[in-house]
């Protein structure tokens, strides 16, 4: 059977989709043992794990570019789950980093708007996790600044304000939410979360996986696994199985 006949023959084969957009926490999660690889690892044959972290971004310039990302006339019914990971960057010191720096009521305003564009184009809240920023270890992100020739332009105080807007959002919004400032510092030695004070280390990003997973595996366990297991194809009619 030519290949054209047997794509007219059969049904577009649409993976569901898991978008995970944030920041370089997000994009740093499908390197090594990061927490977005473990989630497609998990998920394989079952849905496209799709990574849209943007390193540096905040919500104020993330806002502009979900409506790029998602739209409801091409992909939001395959979508089955979005994270929204930001506050690292909106929450660095605006006297010190005022590019980045985002204002606390502004920042809940810009997670808010981001879900009620998802509702927007029908994906419900179910579907939607917001994560906060996970804790900063002070003394080793400051030796990450002062190597770069800049002063400590973030604070653990500062930025568990952000995850607490981050969790009455997502109360007000009805979302899930993973807490990762709060959780992370229930182990009071939290650094060994972080490699380098603010980003995930090997322990951390396996952390999020887990919390994570836990939230995403009721919502997506029902998932069928696409096209069937190998020695369940007919060999001698594959068509028969396959389209």
């Amino acid at each position: 059977m030519a290949l054209a006949e047997a794509g007219a023959r059969g049904r577009l084969l649409r993976w569901p989709r898991v978008l995970l957009f944030g920041d370089s926490i997000t994009e740093y999660s499908f390197q090594e043992n990061g927490w977005g690889a473990y989630l497609a690892e998990r998920l394989v044959r079952k849905c496209d794990v799709v990574n849209r972290g943007i390193s540096g971004y905040n919500t104020r310039w993330a806002k502009l570019v979900l409506p790029r990302l998602i739209t409801e006339s091409t992909s939001a019914d395959s979508i089955v789950a979005v994270t929204i990971f930001f506050g690292a960057n909106d929450s660095a010191l605006k006297e010190l980093n005022p590019k980045q720096h985002v204002p606390l009521e502004e920042y809940a305003a810009n997670l808010k708007s981001m879900v009620q564009y998802l509702k927007s184009v029908d994906i419900t809240a179910d579907r939607i996790i917001l994560i906060t920023p996970p804790p900063l270890q002070e003394s080793a992100w400051e030796k990450a600044c002062l190597a770069k020739g800049d002063k400590l332009n973030r604070c653990n105080a500062t930025t568990g304000q952000y995850a607490q807007a981050c969790v009455q959002v997502a109360r007000e919004c009805g979302t899930d939410v993973l807490d990762l400032w709060t959780l992370m510092q229930k182990n009071q030695d939290f650094s060994s979360y972080l490699s380098d004070g603010l980003h995930l280390s090997t322990k951390g990003n396996s952390f999020v996986a887990a919390q994570l997973w836990s939230r995403l595996e009721n919502k997506l366990s029902a998932l069928p696994s696409l096209l069937p297991y190998w020695r369940d194809v007919d060999h001698t009619n594959p068509e028969a199985s396959l389209l």
